[in-house]
């Protein structure tokens, strides 16, 4: 009696042990969500008890790769150094899994990609890239096609309460074939940023009024924009004795000076088709497709890359770069012509990202003492060749995209990562700080109400309908890395006088067209590769309906 008494306690005492082993790690890890639901993670369109389950899951579901280090690789902005800075830790806190995060150039992370694609080796586990790559991986193959993985291989490591309809670029992450290969983790549209303040002054108002015509005001079309430069930089020139400029830009010879372009110019221009979100057949980039398969970029093959709206496009930015951006625009690049604005002596500036919203309304000249700011954005103004139905500007979509060099595993442990980042216990509070929003949930919750008096349309933007006319580079560009380094070439040679715009532009057609032939010799990328076009006396396409247009 004694004896199975004696052994009955020698087991209750080693199941206790085993308990303890079982349900203290898990405990601390609960622990640990629990204060970053309660110091970090706040707001959130979830409930504490809602975040503590979704946290919940993401701890047993990490179970098996806890202790693994994994790495990911980003741009940096804003909202990736949050990620990176807070969102690893508090991860590694709660999962047990490190996460090593590279924040690099964006142009560095398209090389990084490519060499991973190359070599086969694994260098990232996850990648933030770019959607206006969609066109590559649903062609090439090298990236995991996210609808597929979800449902199976990463079925057991997919958040059951992701709800990806929630994402407003859900449709710029999804192939032709209707399959989701990326995921959204941060959106930002390029707008028309201006003075507010100054747009309202009375005496602005008269003088601007007496000399053309019309009232100061938001500018619907490239012509009124142009007024409006003159205005600021030629009529009025300067307030309370310093300089004042009526546009902002930059020229120099360099790969950022390709988004400029690439990044919607020609479609605010209005050198494509009709059709959200790139134009059919003929895109932003001047690229024709029949079906999924790209067919030329050239006029005489039916592209738009060399037709009179890009030219157009191309003299109109360099008129106003010279005429009426600060000193020393021509020799900047998109990093260094950044903080321009935040100076308070611009008064308005075609093409701006709101990406940089969160640095925008930070104390200084731009900024009143309420914390409003004197400025505000707005829907782009677009060019003479534009009609209503086209594509009006663009919106970066960085998404999370997965390898399919990358084991399974470590595949599986990044995936984490990735909802982790976009879940909605995490992704309200990182919209307010990043102010890059990618869930329809979070842009209409009460938090950002309250907040959009200080955010200068931001909010307003991104609760129309508006935000999903604004697009990325889509499906009809098979190869952006190939393709999109010539636009910086033969841009940059118009900008430095090299050569003439029409020969810059007919040299980019003519060179995006021999990259979509020799993808097209190679045969690697199915039914949706190249399939040039003859080519025909560019007058032909010309006087076809559509784009090109004369």
């Amino acid at each position: 009696m004694k004896v199975g008494m004696k052994k009955s306690m020698l087991f209750g005492v080693a199941w206790a042990i085993v308990f303890a082993l079982v349900a203290g790690p898990a405990t601390a890890n609960m622990d640990a969500a629990k204060k970053w639901v309660d110091e970090e993670f706040q707001p959130s369109t979830l409930s504490k008890e809602e975040q503590m389950k979704e946290m919940e899951w993401f701890i047993n579901a990490a179970k098996p790769f806890k202790g693994m280090n994994i790495k990911v690789v980003s741009e940096t902005i804003p909202t990736h150094e949050y990620e990176a800075k807070v969102l690893g830790k508090a991860f590694e806190e709660i999962t047990g899994i490190k996460v090593s995060f590279d924040l690099i150039q964006e142009g560095d992370v398209i090389e990084k990609l490519q060499s991973q694609w190359a070599s086969g080796e694994n260098l990232y586990d996850a990648y933030i890239n770019d959607s206006d790559l969609i066109g590559t991986h649903m062609r090439y193959g090298h990236v995991v096609p996210l609808s597929d993985f979800m449902t199976g291989e990463g079925k057991d490591v997919t958040l059951p309460t992701l709800d990806v309809d929630d994402f407003m670029g859900k449709s710029f992450t999804t192939g032709p074939d209707g399959k989701l290969y990326q995921l959204p983790d941060q959106q930002f549209a390029n707008l028309y940023w201006f003075r507010y303040d100054w747009f309202n002054r009375d005496d602005f108002k008269k003088k601007f009024k007496e000399i053309y015509g019309y009232e100061l005001g938001v500018p619907v079309n490239w012509s009124a924009y142009e007024d409006i430069a003159e205005f600021f930089s030629e009529k009025i020139q300067e307030i309370d004795g310093k300089a004042i400029y009526g546009h902002n830009d930059y020229g120099k010879k360099a790969p950022d000076l390709g988004w400029r372009f690439t990044d919607a110019w020609l479609s605010m221009a209005g050198a494509g088709d009709k059709g959200i979100p790139n134009g059919v057949p003929v895109d932003e980039w001047g690229i024709r497709v029949d079906g999924c398969r790209p067919v030329g970029a050239s006029v005489e093959r039916g592209g738009a890359a060399n037709g009179p709206a890009a030219k157009y496009s191309l003299r109109k930015y360099m008129e106003w770069l010279r005429k009426y951006a600060p000193p020393g625009a021509l020799g900047m690049d998109f990093y260094t012509y950044l903080p321009v604005l935040a100076k308070g002596h611009v008064a308005q500036q075609i093409f701006w990202y709101t990406a940089f919203t969160s640095d925008m309304v930070k104390p200084g000249p731009t900024v009143n003492e309420d914390g409003t700011p004197k400025w505000r954005m707005a829907p782009s103004p677009h060019g003479p060749y534009w009609e209503e139905g086209m594509k009006l500007g663009y919106q970066d979509c960085g998404s999370w995209t997965l390898m399919k060099s990358t084991p399974l595993e470590r595949r599986k442990a990044a995936w984490l990562f990735a909802q982790f980042c976009v879940a909605k216990t995490t992704s309200l509070k990182k919209t307010h700080v990043g102010l890059t929003p990618i869930r329809d949930s979070d842009i209409r919750h009460e938090s950002f109400t309250e907040r959009a008096p200080k955010l200068g349309g931001l909010v307003e933007f991104y609760r129309s309908p508006a935000r999903v006319a604004w697009t990325p580079t889509g499906t009809n560009v098979p190869d952006y890395p190939k393709l999109a380094q010539l636009w910086w070439q033969n841009v940059g040679e118009a900008v430095s006088g090299e050569v003439t715009v029409d020969t810059a532009m007919d040299n980019l057609a003519r060179e995006q067209d021999r990259v979509l032939e020799r993808i097209q010799r190679a045969n690697v990328q199915g039914e949706c590769g190249p399939k040039l076009n003859p080519k025909k006396d560019p007058e032909y396409w010309l006087s076809q309906p559509g784009s090109p247009k004369s």
